[in-house]
């Protein structure tokens, strides 16, 4: 009699759509906006983390801002510039730009 009984509760519970569907699916909405908010809290975490003065004070020297590099090109001039052409993985790239002729005497020989 009571495993007649069990037997009918679960395939009850095996035809209802809310059981089968809907339980899981609020249970991963749900359980992964709790990991989220986990990996979230890592970000600000990261940022309350002091910095060493040491490599700070070195990091505030070695600043170097978009203003600085523009001062650096300005009055240089692009009008001598070669255009080459990076070596493919099967080619020798000191061949191909010209860089070592006494490799290229020595190949073409």
């Amino acid at each position: 009699m009571f495993a007649h009984a069990v037997m009918r509760v679960t395939r009850a519970l095996r035809k209802n759509k809310t059981l089968r569907y809907g339980v899981p699916m609020l249970v991963l909405i749900v359980g992964g906006s709790f990991g989220l908010r986990e990996f979230s809290q890592i970000r600000y975490d990261a940022v309350k983390v002091k910095i060493d003065p040491e490599l700070e004070k070195k990091l505030k020297m070695n600043k170097v801002s978009l203003e600085s590099e523009y001062e650096k090109i300005k009055n240089s001039t692009f009008d001598d510039w070669k255009n080459v052409r990076g070596p493919r993985p099967w080619e020798d790239p000191d061949l191909l730009q010209g860089r070592n002729p006494e490799i290229l005497k020595t190949k073409t020989t």
